[in-house]
């Protein structure tokens, strides 16, 4: 079952894609970042303790051989100043000195010189299973004055893109699986549902082999702290957005004292389990619809009951498109999705929803294919998979069917239009799988960390605002600093608010740290 209806996994391409999706959609160098899962270390997961053993000479003193950087199947080469190496890693974080894998990395490097030069700036864009490598390029006249004093430095994270990615089904049964219907109705569509997830969790098993029970959240906290020290930093100078903030989180909990300047954008809830994040998702993507609903001059509540019965008719009768295939219900709502996390993409939402109501689903299509990395050849990316083998490791909860229908009705109260499909995602999206859930909820508490500052969007759809003040308190006093921007969208900064950027700049280049509570309006 490709990732449907667990909305957060497309990282800082979300409005990327916006823009290039849909006929109404503007231009504009995107601001939406994505994800979420939970982590917190259980004792007997692989590298979950506070402490691992020596790490051997031969992970901490290789030296990275950076060089021009290729092109893959789903990018193109960066060119330009950007560089390329591989870093190599711990299958398994509790025996160091075994295995390895090698992590892609990029970088650009600093133009400062000498003192000037504050360290490597590491990015993790979010998903799960966000490729830094590809994702990085497309932000750096974005991130251009970061560079005075950084190396940017992102990477694809184990068991995404160029690290040991993962593909657990090809092309043909991911266009497949578009026909089942994501929120069952009767027990036939019920009884497909699950039986598409078991066979997704087979191939994930069967393409990832040993890495599934080694690509967690902690797995990869405990990359990035081997990859400050061969990169040569004493502390962890850090970017993360979205699910980037849960891995930030819980970087931040392992190795408190390699904090150095932190920033998390678009904050994931530390507090909320795997439904919890489900119902978290519900209110922030409702509330954005309802935003834009009001942007458009329509009551919210009548708009939202609009598009809930067009859902209901396209469940019934699939919408045809332009290029001969149906828009489903489910991909309707996908296609609803994509436009929610940008203010940029209303117009695209506003273009195809009257489409669709006309009888036409080619730009709902369109935009839903944008968010499942569909080309135009029919060949999908792989960002949904790998953001399924890690929130599936890390996730404990494991939501039966019968659980799952109860809480139904607390979903669709939530949202008339989001709520059944992100509640039946909490059963579906982990159904049968091969590994162990290691984790409930994610262990920020980072004691004796110098300070962490949260940027929180009063209006972000994935990852909804609620979420930083509980991380800055998970965080613990005089670590977490939040910063709130009543904004629209996925993520804040670069997203329009000189309030936000100069704040965040001044911290990242000056070590500034702004007063608790700050308020960009």
């Amino acid at each position: 079952m490709a990732r449907y209806v667990r909305w957060a996994a497309l990282g800082a391409a979300a409005a990327l894609l916006v823009a290039g999706c849909g006929s109404g959609a503007s231009d504009g160098d995107g601001d939406g970042k994505g994800g979420t899962a939970d982590a917190r270390p259980s004792a007997a997961s692989s590298g979950a303790t506070a402490t691992t053993a020596a790490l051997p000479a031969s992970l901490t003193g290789q030296k990275l051989d950076w060089g021009r950087c290729k092109a893959t199947a789903d990018s193109a080469a960066p060119g330009g100043d950007w560089q390329c190496a591989t870093l190599k890693v711990p299958l398994d974080w509790s025996k160091p000195g075994g295995s390895t894998i090698g992590l892609a990395l990029i970088r650009t490097e600093s133009r400062a010189e000498g003192s000037g030069r504050t360290g490597s700036l590491l990015f993790n864009f979010g998903g799960p299973g966000g490729s830094g490598v590809s994702t990085l390029p497309s932000y750096g006249s974005a991130y251009s004055s970061l560079r005075e004093h950084y190396d940017l430095v992102s990477w694809d994270p184990r068991g995404v893109g160029a690290s040991e990615g993962v593909r657990c089904r090809p092309d043909k049964d991911i266009q497949a699986a578009e026909s089942l219907d994501s929120t069952p109705d009767t027990p036939a569509e019920e009884k497909a549902y699950f039986e598409d997830a078991t066979e997704f969790g087979k191939g994930c098993e069967k393409a990832a082999g040993k890495l599934l029970a080694h690509v967690s959240t902690t797995d990869t906290a405990r990359d990035m702290d081997l990859m400050r020290q061969v990169l040569g930093d004493s502390k962890m100078h850090y970017f993360g957005i979205s699910y980037g903030t849960e891995l930030g989180g819980v970087y931040a909990h392992l190795f408190p004292k390699n904090v150095g300047r932190l920033i998390l954008d678009a904050v994931v809830d530390p507090t909320a389990d795997s439904v919890g994040h489900a119902q978290n998702q519900a209110r922030g993507f409702q509330r954005a619809l309802d935003d834009y609903l009001e942007s458009t001059g329509q009551d919210p509540a009548k708009g939202t009951r609009k598009i809930a019965d067009l859902l209901d008719r396209i469940d019934t009768d699939p919408l045809p498109t332009s290029d001969g295939r149906k828009l489903t219900q489910t991909l309707a709502v996908t296609g609803i999705v994509l436009p929610l996390y940008s203010k940029q993409g209303w117009p695209s939402l506003t273009s195809a929803l009257e489409s669709a109501q006309a009888g036409d689903g080619s730009e709902l299509l369109t935009l839903a294919d944008g968010y499942n990395e569909r080309d135009t050849s029919g060949h999908y990316g792989t960002t949904t998979h790998s953001q399924r083998v890690i929130s599936c490791l890390d996730d404990k909860q494991r939501p039966t069917a019968e659980e799952t229908k109860k809480l139904l009705p607390e979903f669709e109260k939530i949202s008339p239009v989001f709520g059944d499909f992100l509640g039946w995602d909490t059963a579906g999206w982990c159904h049968d799988w091969p590994v162990a859930g290691q984790y409930d909820t994610p262990e920020a508490s980072a004691a004796g960390a110098a300070p962490i500052l949260l940027v929180g969007n009063t209006g972000d759809p994935a990852t909804p605002y609620e979420g930083a003040r509980k991380m800055a308190d998970e965080l613990g006093k005089g670590v977490g600093v939040l910063l709130t921007w009543k904004g629209e969208g996925h993520g804040a900064y670069g997203s329009g608010s000189d309030c936000v950027d100069s704040a965040v700049d001044a911290y990242l280049l000056k070590g500034t740290v702004p007063k608790d509570g700050k308020v960009c309006s």
